[in-house]
């Protein structure tokens, strides 16, 4: 199936602009800055529809982080307004209250409270600057689920959620930006593996078996059909009881 990446990102910017018409008319683009590929593409394409002065990048370490270079490279790049916000002493202080209240945390707790607190600090950056929040997710992850439900899941608005990997680093190329960040190694940022170690594939499978309909092996379907059923409920509206008042 061909991709033409140039027309998509055009599609995508002139969308952005048409959806801050409509929802957000002179407001900002908020957006987490990881130096990962998603919110490099998401930024740029942020920047080409609106310009660089609506466009405000935020940095959130949790602690230290290895790769932040990165989010540097990528902010000086399209030269954004940014903020670094280190989340430690609110993640270590909300876990340590969670911990007395129930005791041990489970590790999924410990994993993905992080991204929660990021979100929350992406909000809090948003209703100060005049903002609306970008969601950097795309389709390959939503797919199978690989998303925090309420940290990095959710936003305003969506320019990649239709849009799977290896088509995020074609509209990465056609926007310019430095290949070092459309092609450095996805790590969730949660536990330290690579997101291809945890999910126990590669992109380029799932987006054979996405994009092209090609099915890999039948183990790996077979995983990829599971996650892909667990975690529909992630990019669903909340289910609400469906209540008709009688007659």
């Amino acid at each position: 199936m061909s991709f033409d990446a140039k027309k998509v990102k055009n599609d995508i910017v002139a969308w952005i602009r048409d959806w801050f018409e409509r929802n957000g008319k002179g407001c900002n683009a908020i957006i987490g800055i990881s130096g990962g590929k998603d919110s490099s593409v998401a930024a740029a394409l942020c920047v080409e529809a609106l310009g660089k002065d609506r466009v405000i990048g935020v940095l959130m370490p949790n602690g230290e982080q290895h790769d932040i270079d990165m989010a540097y490279l990528l902010v000086n790049h399209l030269g954004i307004e940014h903020y670094v916000v280190n989340i430690k002493d609110g993640y270590d202080g909300l876990l340590h209250s969670v911990e007395e209240a129930i005791g041990e945390a489970s590790s999924d707790t410990k994993i993905n409270l992080a991204p929660r607190i990021r979100m929350a600090t992406l909000y809090a950056v948003c209703q100060s600057r005049n903002g609306r929040v970008v969601n950097t997710c795309n389709l390959s992850e939503d797919w199978v689920g690989y998303s925090t439900r309420y940290g990095d899941s959710v936003g305003d608005f969506s320019p990649l959620s239709m849009i799977c990997v290896r088509e995020v680093k074609a509209i990465g190329r056609a926007l310019g930006l430095p290949e070092a960040l459309i092609e450095k190694v996805p790590i969730d940022g949660l536990c330290g593996l690579t997101d291809e170690d945890k999910l126990g594939f590669t992109y380029e499978t799932l987006d054979k078996y996405i994009r092209d309909g090609i099915e890999p092996e039948p183990e790996t379907k077979a995983r990829i059909d599971r996650l892909y059923a667990l975690n529909r409920f992630k990019v669903r509206f909340m289910d609400v009881f469906p209540y008709q008042p009688e007659e």
